[in-house]
């Protein structure tokens, strides 16, 4: 049971990382905020002295995912020694990140599939934006480096990235084996990188 007097920042690194374990194994939209107090050793209004609605706390999930996720892929990149290198890099980590945190994927496509406007809604789609538009840039370099046919639709290039580990990620939710995105993903990625015609 956690201790009691933690500061505000700890207790809500806390409950974020409480959701992202129960969203491991149960559909986020059933997960509710007693559940997450119960977890905790927390009283409900305990809970919400943190954040005030549920909807606060999933916005909260989904920024910590976006911070995750950025830092993965900058490590990625950092460690690559070119552009389509660094495609290569950031496609697995960004496996890896899910393997490790399989709950994430779960509540990032809950979010984005709610009719509603809200604040986990905006702050995943703005994810994906951030993630499409560095994707590209790395596509435009390789290209200017000459690694990638100079006519290729960057823009197609980075959406058809995304959405080769989507698939690995869906195929993995379905199955509820995700160490086989881990098995998977080097050979998906070399299939990606030779249909985008990238050069050794």
């Amino acid at each position: 049971m956690p201790r009691q007097n933690l500061p505000a920042a700890d207790r809500r690194h806390m409950t974020v990382k409480t959701v992202v374990d129960l969203a491991a194994t149960a559909n986020p939209a059933d997960i509710t905020t007693a559940q997450i107090a119960e977890r905790m050793g927390l009283s409900h209004g305990a809970l919400f002295r943190h954040f005030p609605t549920k909807d606060a706390v999933w916005d909260a999930v989904v920024v910590w995912t976006s911070d995750q996720l950025n830092q993965r892929l900058d490590a990625a990149e950092a460690r690559a020694g070119s552009p389509v290198s660094a495609l290569e890099q950031m496609f697995l980590a960004h496996v890896d990140f899910v393997v490790a945190y399989p709950g994430i994927p779960r509540i990032l496509f809950g979010e984005l599939q709610r009719a509603d406007d809200t604040s986990a809604k905006h702050s995943a789609k703005a994810l994906l934006d951030s993630y499409r538009m560095r994707v590209i840039d790395l596509v435009e370099r390789a290209k200017t480096d000459s690694a990638l046919p100079v006519d290729l639709d960057a823009e197609a290039a980075a959406i058809l990235f995304i959405g080769t580990i989507q698939g690995l990620v869906m195929q993995s939710m379905i199955s509820g084996d995700f160490t086989r995105m881990t098995r998977m993903a080097r050979r998906v990625c070399n299939i990606y990188l030779n249909g985008i015609g990238a050069q050794p």
